[in-house]
């Protein structure tokens, strides 16, 4: 038997093909030894060969119930295992970077001990040593701050895989491709979306203004703006819109969505909470339900990050306290 944590000294686990278990065993000793059954007999009845049955009967005799007990397969001794103090040095030289036929190089060993080492270790990918700590903030006041972003679903002509389960049944024709334009405060965590035909620079131009229109129905006053390098907020007509609007258009580090991350934590939640939630037959049907969903989002959903409160709660809260924003 194995081990289940993987090291000598840890809890056994019963092998799935085991023919036996320690009772079982208790069993065929008791029937051989206490009611006198030949050993074939007694092999046959636990469904294990006379071979195996003589094992257990002589450790039992030997150990006693101690020796009916599990034990780890794993060698007691092994000649070639990578020394401690190795081990060590690879890691090291992993978390400076090194990639593994570096490491191998270095300490003039076989690539393929050192792949297995860093793959044992949790430290066969490099770029996840990289990973950066969170960098997480919070605008003080509604409005100081958007994030927007678009999300490009697929076309619907029939459910999909996503939903049914089965990859077999494929549409006929195109279906084509929508997008879910979102703005997201960074504050109060309201949103709002609409789903368009592209992300064409005069398309976001025009989302831009229809949400600064529905944020300052709610009292707030979009001051900055932030998106990623896309085209359409690249643009010349989408730079004017918002010297127009008072806006301040903020861009992300190239390749680095999580610049953006409560826009891209939004798409998250609307696409699992929307998009992927039910079975629609097609698009009017997928759009139908997205009122529904940012109703419940914005009103009453439970939002981890404002104390399990909805958005329109953390706003009223703020207005509360500060008096309405405009």
């Amino acid at each position: 038997m194995r081990p289940a944590s993987g090291s000598e000294e840890g809890p056994l686990t019963l092998h799935r093909n085991a023919r036996s278990c320690p009772k079982s065993r208790r069993l065929l000793v008791d029937r051989v030894i206490c009611l006198g059954w030949p050993l074939r007999a007694a092999a046959e009845a636990a469904g294990i060969s006379e071979r195996r049955a003589a094992h257990w009967l002589k450790r039992f005799r030997e150990e006693g119930e101690a020796g009916l007990e599990d034990r780890s397969s794993a060698p007691k001794r092994i000649p070639n295992k990578t020394p401690a103090e190795r081990v060590k040095a690879i890691v090291a030289l992993r978390e400076l970077r090194f990639t593994a036929a570096e490491i191998a190089e270095s300490l003039a060993m076989a690539h393929s001990t050192v792949s297995a080492v860093l793959k044992r270790e949790g430290l066969g990918r490099l770029p996840r040593l990289d990973d950066e700590p969170a960098n997480r903030y919070e605008r003080a006041r509604p409005g100081e701050l958007i994030h927007a972003d678009v999300k490009k679903l697929a076309g619907i002509v029939i459910p999909g895989h996503r939903v049914t389960g089965n990859r077999k049944v494929r549409a006929r024709g195109k279906a084509g491709w929508q997008f879910v334009h979102v703005m997201v405060d960074d504050c109060t965590r309201l949103a709002y979306v609409e789903i368009l035909p592209d992300e064409r620079q005069t398309t976001c131009v025009a989302f831009l203004r229809r949400a600064v229109a529905w944020f300052a129905d709610k009292g707030i006053r979009v001051e900055r703006l932030m998106t990623d390098n896309g085209n359409g907020y690249r643009s010349h007509l989408h730079a004017h819109a918002c010297r127009e609007l008072g806006i301040r258009h903020l861009f992300t580090e190239p390749y680095r969505p999580r610049t953006n991350g409560k826009a891209e934590r939004f798409i998250r939640t609307l696409v699992e909470g929307w998009a992927y939630r039910a079975t629609y037959a097609n698009n009017r049907q997928r759009a139908a339900a997205l009122p529904a969903f940012l109703s419940y989002y914005n009103d009453r959903r439970p939002h981890r990050a404002l104390g399990k409160h909805p958005p329109s709660a953390r706003l009223a809260e703020l207005n509360n306290l500060t008096g309405a924003y405009t």
